[in-house]
């Protein structure tokens, strides 16, 4: 791993949240970042890393097993973490989920003292979780996350309810079971019922802030 390139201040403290899908991730994530403070966290979706499909027929693209860890581009995604811990920033990429293809705009993600790296395999991958300073796992019931999972990608992915129920029971389950459950042994951090867990949630906002204020960096 490359080290941090501050001269001017301590290194970026890394979050990784890992979860199932529709656990709650991106919602603790977004809350860690209102809770520490405008422009002082980073946020890395995994979903954005996944492979570049241009090469492959719109057929093709559609069976793709979206959830296992070979869809995701880990050295773009590596490469990025490693830019931002160096305090540069990055043109991440803006993933097309209707197309099932990278699209061809960027999003600028600025240094920030805090990292958070958010996704179903964030804890799945050695290097990532050496980059990470703190490991947090988000867990929820099953029937719960396929509930969330439905109603976000119907109204957000423009998927039918039989796409999103033929592809959990094809890949998403067999994915959560063989690759994501099995990263909560790596979690410093585990939130028992999903983003919506107040009181697991209060206590990490609580920890992470206490981190970034000891690190001088600005914080409500």
């Amino acid at each position: 791993m490359l080290p941090p390139d501050r001269p001017d201040g301590p290194a970026p403290y890394v979050v990784g949240i890992a979860g199932g899908t529709a656990s709650g991730k991106t919602t603790v994530a977004l809350r860690l970042a209102e809770a520490v403070g405008a422009g002082a966290v980073a946020l890395v979706p995994l979903d954005a890393y996944y492979q570049d499909g241009s090469d492959r027929s719109p057929e093709q693209r559609a069976t793709v097993d979206y959830d296992h860890p070979d869809a995701l581009d880990w050295p773009l995604l590596l490469q990025q973490v490693d830019l931002l811990r160096r305090g540069r920033a990055v043109e991440a990429p803006v993933y097309d989920f209707g197309r099932h293809l990278r699209s061809r705009r960027r999003r600028t993600v600025a240094p920030s003292p805090v990292i958070v790296v958010e996704g179903i395999l964030a804890l799945h991958e050695r290097r990532l979780r050496d980059r990470c300073d703190l490991k947090v796992y988000v867990d929820a019931d099953a029937d719960v996350r396929l509930i969330r999972r439905l109603r976000r990608d119907v109204a957000e992915r423009g998927r039918t309810i039989e796409q999103v129920i033929d592809q959990y029971l094809a890949t998403v389950r067999p994915a959560h079971t063989r690759f994501v459950e099995p990263t909560k042994q790596y979690a410093d951090v585990v939130v028992p019922k999903g983003g919506e867990d107040e009181r697991a949630v209060a206590l990490l906002l609580a920890s992470v802030r206490e981190v970034v204020r000891g690190r001088g960096a600005p914080n409500h």
